[in-house]
């Protein structure tokens, strides 16, 4: 993480259907939105906002029920071009930019989102889908979740899980975690055979 160089951390929560005509053609929306921008492995920047959805406005009970979340505090959010104003001004405040999420939905739901609104994609840099990189690290068969990730190693998520602002800082919390035994495991290459024993001396014995 060099000084030119900003990781995004984002989580974004999305609205959920029912079934019900009301919810015909549905595509999730992003109504909770958490950013960490992180420099030299340093945070600089913190942000956390509701957002209104636009093309299906009321939130299905499934969603607030799942989500902990009210329709008064979606309606009271930014606007979803608001929310890309934010990320374009994160995105352009370095000349380069590495976004790091758990799971590929919140870059699938931000670039749909996008296209229904017939807006630019707002944020120029490299992805990373972290629950992929821990998942090929460790050998898993399958994807884990964040917070399970996190308490396999022995740590626990920060705030609550499916609030955007701490799943954000959760995944930078792992992604420090992952990449300092990333390090670790460079620098401790396996020894030989002949590193462990010192042949010289074993066969002194023998002569």
């Amino acid at each position: 993480m060099g000084e030119d160089h900003q990781h995004l951390f984002i989580d974004f929560e999305f609205t959920m259907p029912e079934r019900s005509e009301r919810f015909k053609g549905f595509y999730p929306e992003i109504i909770e939105a958490g950013i960490v921008s992180v420099v030299n492995n340093q945070i600089c920047e913190k942000f956390s906002s509701y957002v209104s959805p636009v093309r299906f406005p009321v939130l299905s009970d499934r969603c607030k029920s799942f989500l902990n979340i009210s329709q008064e505090q979606v309606d009271s959010g930014i606007s979803f071009l608001q929310l890309l104003n934010k990320l374009q001004e994160f995105s352009s405040n370095y000349p380069k930019n590495t976004v790091v999420t758990w799971g590929n939905m919140d870059m699938k739901v931000l670039r749909k989102n996008c296209d229904q609104a017939g807006v630019p994609f707002p944020i120029n840099g490299k992805e990373i889908d972290l629950s992929m990189e821990y998942k090929r690290f460790f050998g898993d068969q399958n994807q884990t979740g964040l917070w399970k990730a996190v308490q396999e190693y022995g740590k626990e998520g920060t705030g609550k899980h499916h609030r955007a602002l701490d799943d954000a800082m959760t995944t930078f919390n792992i992604f420090r975690l992952v990449e300092k035994d990333k390090r670790y495991l460079q620098k401790h290459e396996p020894t030989t055979i002949g590193d462990r024993v010192d042949f010289s001396k074993f066969l002194n014995e023998f002569a």
